[in-house]
């Protein structure tokens, strides 16, 4: 027999909160960093999903920009600063997309300094054979809103985060 479980309908009840949240500017941010969560964790589970390349989400990040860069590609530091998720150890994570065939790295000739990171061939291929599943997910992730609410709410995060950087 299937034990049914009731999803969370409100943020109080994703949290299991015992008493309301003082209004609705308190709760807001409790909101959008469970539901940031909820959206992220869909994406995980889609990127070790069988029969996928084993990439993380910030591995996929740094495919992407790096398709957007073009052949020239980025300095490492500037992808960095690209990434929708920072993180400290960039050269590491470069490190292991070299290792798996998925970028290339080069000294720049006029400062030694400075690594530039492009995608390989075998980077790019691996993002072609990801762009109809993820578009896919996207669309369901997104499917409880019509294309109006989806610009409604790129435009309040926008401006939450606008605000706030």
């Amino acid at each position: 027999m299937k034990i049914m479980t009731r999803r969370p309908t409100t943020t109080a009840d994703a949290i299991s909160l015992s008493r309301p949240f003082r209004n609705a500017r308190h709760e807001a941010p409790v909101c959008l960093l469970i539901t940031t969560e909820a959206v992220r964790q869909r994406m995980v589970d889609f990127l070790a999903g069988p029969g996928k390349e084993q990439v993380t989400m910030q591995q996929y990040n740094v495919l992407r920009i790096l398709r957007g860069a073009g052949a020239e590609g980025l300095p490492t530091l500037t992808i960095a600063d690209r990434m929708m998720e920072k993180t400290p150890g960039i050269t590491l994570m470069i490190d292991r997309l070299l290792a798996k065939g998925l970028v290339e790295r080069e000294r720049c000739v006029q400062d030694r300094r400075q690594v530039f990171v492009c995608i390989s061939k075998t980077g790019l291929d691996l993002l072609a054979s990801l762009d109809a599943p993820v578009e896919a997910l996207n669309q369901k992730i997104l499917s409880c809103l019509d294309d109006s609410e989806v610009r409604q709410l790129i435009d309040l995060l926008n401006r939450v985060r606008n605000h706030n950087s």
